[in-house]
């Protein structure tokens, strides 16, 4: 099974492709280099593999690699960085 985290600005969403084929999306409200992500969605066929962390992972290393901050509002992205404090460098409070 292959991942690819893309970035979907006209829907202002990254998401995941697992074997070409969409399996989720971390939907964003942009704010200049602040992205407040607001809900994260993985469909239930790719449930419990691993997806939902591989969307997350790869879209902070996005976020990481253009140099912006992240307001994690979803659930989700938040218990992702809190098991994952290495991404704790992203987080700052709402702009």
């Amino acid at each position: 099974m292959s991942f690819l985290v893309e970035e979907n600005a006209a829907k202002h969403r990254f998401e995941i492709l697992v074997d070409d084929a969409l399996a989720g999306f971390s939907a964003y409200l942009p704010r200049g280099e602040v992205l407040v992500f607001t809900h994260t969605e993985v469909d239930d066929r790719f449930q419990g593999q691993g997806v939902g962390g591989a969307l997350i992972r790869g879209t902070l290393e996005k976020v990481r690699a253009r140099g912006g901050r992240v307001v994690p509002r979803c659930p989700f992205m938040a218990a992702f960085i809190e098991r994952h404090p290495d991404y704790a460098d992203l987080v700052v409070d709402a702009p």
